[in-house]
């Protein structure tokens, strides 16, 4: 069994009007540079390294996004995914992959389990910046997303 660790940002728990992105990592550094990017473009995050508690949170906070790591302890990105797509109050979620996979073939596989986009690390934090928004746009706009979210 692992521990839960979940904070969420505490100046931003107030302004209910900023987005709320829930972000999954196993790796403490990973999710430190994840909540400095979130905080720094001013939205509400909770972030959490139990992967087997995602879905969990996910039903009781209704994020607007999610980013997900894909090799975690316990429950895999790939499996959490799967129950999140299944759950009537979270499959509307976008979600993220955020990982080390690479290649050409994992994208392809991890798009096909029900993630909405995908980026690798190392990524650069206007890269991280440039899915969140058009990942938040296409869930906020009643018209199709911006111009910057066709590939």
């Amino acid at each position: 069994m692992y521990l839960t660790h979940s904070f969420m940002s505490d100046e931003k728990k107030q302004n209910s009007h900023q987005p709320l992105i829930l972000a999954v990592e196993d790796d403490d550094d990973s999710l430190l540079v994840i909540s400095y990017a979130l905080e720094s473009m001013g939205y509400r995050f909770i972030c959490q390294t139990d992967s087997s508690a995602t879905v969990l949170v996910a039903k009781e906070y209704q994020p607007d996004l999610i980013l997900l790591d894909i090799l975690l302890p316990g429950l895999s990105g790939m499996d959490v995914v799967r129950h999140l797509k299944l759950e009537p109050l979270t499959r509307r979620i976008p979600v993220v992959a955020v990982t080390a996979l690479a290649s050409t073939e994992d994208r392809e596989r991890i798009l096909k389990a029900g993630f909405n986009d995908y980026i690798s690390k190392p990524y650069m934090l206007e890269e991280l910046e440039a899915i969140i928004r058009c990942e938040l746009g296409r869930k906020f706009t009643p018209y199709p997303a911006l111009k910057v979210c066709q590939d």
